[in-house]
């Protein structure tokens, strides 16, 4: 880079310099006020060329911002393709065209309900469906193809109903457990989800100050907005994460990632086991959110087809050959303990215990892979007598998630022999609409409720919730919810979420 007449400083590159490469043969992108040579690596973007050549030769940063890590572009584009500081001043700024749905968004976020308004983690969807974007909204919310197991998620807990005990002391209700040797003060955690800047411009930094808050676990997703260090770098002193992994065709990028996490102090290794490619979310493909990227798959390659949606536009890096053959080799690189993420069958929790992990997250990732793949709750009935006949259920650590939206759905799966319950999208939903006190919110709803019904079903403490406190007869009847019945509608009062304010 050039330097000025006194060599003390170098130059900035002009606006005007670098709107000169604004093709597919010489391609310079601005981001954070630096310029950087990305022509070589538009074949390898996973989120395709499209999207950069848009941005050829001007500032990209506010695309570039909701989806990578701020850390992108230092870890995974060589140093010789870093162009050095811009001038913006010399940058020319473009006249945004009038985007009408932009418009009415932001009229929907000035009448937005006060945060008081939202008494349960159903509220937060209501009002995080209302001021979203759209893009992000589409990617948040979707599931796989019918949505069938997405809602069935959430219905299975209803078909579970609660035999209470009556003549309890109550008075003081304990609802703090250990999870993977942890204490913590609620059965839950803050599962791992993508891209939380679509939500939020903080992303899952958010999430971390909240689970700090409350002491519960957050686990750190493999593709999220935020770097991993940013994440754990927003902890507190004792704050307890997981790493949630996806698995790298590229096995020394996994290694290098799971080290990095266990000397950065994780205390477990969530290896997603449900997508060794992602699901068809059609209401993601129809917003055609195709220009999306990420930082850990950029140096796999790996081709994608960018008409399919954010999330297989982010996902080409994953490696479908992962098999039980490779767990061994996982126990060779980390003493972190070991959780499979996704396991959905009796079968499959079994083998997981002979193969010496420490444990399974029954999980059919929020209905967003297989659908009519059945619900976690439905799998813990199955899997806990199968796990007690053999002796074994204090050999592994059985977790779920999926569709948990309310406390009692947190206390069924408890006393079905659950260690704790996985929560993603409520807590997604209350930091897009509201941010930190969203979620503390969300948290504060839930640790109230299970004080409320842990006193209602007469225990006042976990380790004294148990399968007799349950009536599961209800929940072998698989039943598809079909969206377009308007029976409830048309006959019942429907229960109605916070109000927006009223128009000026």
């Amino acid at each position: 880079m050039n330097r000025d007449s006194n060599d003390t400083q170098p130059v900035k590159l002009t606006g005007e310099e670098i709107a000169k490469h604004n093709s597919r043969e010489s391609c310079w992108v601005i981001v954070h006020g630096r310029a950087y040579d990305v022509t070589e690596f538009l074949p390898e973007h996973p989120g395709g060329p499209k999207i950069i050549l848009k941005y050829a030769g001007k500032d990209a940063t506010e695309e570039y911002e909701p989806i990578h890590p701020p850390d992108t572009l230092e870890k995974y584009l060589d140093k010789s393709k870093h162009l050095g500081e811009v001038d913006m001043g010399t940058v020319e700024v473009e006249e945004k065209e009038v985007d009408p749905d932009e418009e009415d968004r932001q009229k929907r976020i000035a009448r937005m309900p006060i945060l008081e308004q939202c008494y349960n983690l159903m509220d937060f969807e209501a009002v995080a469906r209302s001021v979203m974007k759209k893009t992000a909204w589409a990617y948040y919310s979707s599931g796989a193809d019918d949505e069938i197991t997405m809602r069935e998620n959430h219905n299975a807990f209803h078909k579970i109903w609660f035999r209470p005990r009556i003549l309890v002391d109550v008075e003081k209700v304990d609802i703090s457990t250990t999870m993977l040797g942890t204490k913590v003060d609620m059965p839950f955690y803050v599962t791992a989800t993508a891209l939380g800047k679509l939500g939020h411009p903080e992303g899952e930094v958010i999430l971390t100050r909240g689970a700090s808050k409350h002491n519960v676990i957050q686990m750190i997703p493999t593709l999220a907005s935020c770097s991993f260090d940013e994440i754990m770098d927003a902890a507190q002193d004792g704050q307890c994460q997981w790493l949630q992994l996806y698995v790298n065709k590229d096995r020394k990028v996994t290694r290098r990632i799971v080290e990095h996490a266990e000397k950065r102090g994780c205390k477990g290794l969530f290896i997603t086991v449900d997508a060794p490619q992602l699901g068809r979310r059609e209401k993601d493909m129809r917003s055609k959110f195709s220009d999306v990227g990420s930082s850990v798959q950029s140096s796999s390659g790996g081709e994608v087809d960018r008409s399919q949606g954010a999330a297989r536009a982010i996902s080409s890096f994953i490696d479908p050959s992962l098999s039980w053959k490779d767990i061994p080799w996982f126990q060779s690189i980390t003493k972190m303990p070991i959780i499979l993420k996704g396991v959905q069958c009796v079968e499959d929790v079994l083998r997981a215990v002979e193969a010496g992990v420490q444990g399974v997250v029954l999980s059919n990732h929020g209905g967003r892979q297989l659908d009519t793949a059945p619900s976690a709750i439905e799998v813990l009935a199955e899997v806990m007598p199968a796990l007690r006949e053999r002796g074994w259920q204090d050999r592994i650590e059985v977790y779920i998630d999926g569709g948990v939206r309310r406390a009692t759905d947190i206390l069924k799966a408890i006393c079905l022999g659950a260690k704790g319950v996985g929560i993603g999208r409520p807590f997604l939903y209350a930091m897009s609409a509201y941010g930190l006190p969203g979620v503390d919110r969300a948290m504060q709803l839930l640790r109230d409720e299970m004080e409320m019904n842990m006193r209602l079903i007469g225990a006042s403490d976990i380790s004294q919730l148990n399968p007799t406190l349950l009536d599961t007869r209800g929940l072998s009847m698989h039943t598809a919810v079909v969206p377009s019945d308007t029976l409830g509608k048309n006959v019942y009062d429907p229960l109605v979420g916070p109000k927006e304010k009223a128009k000026l």
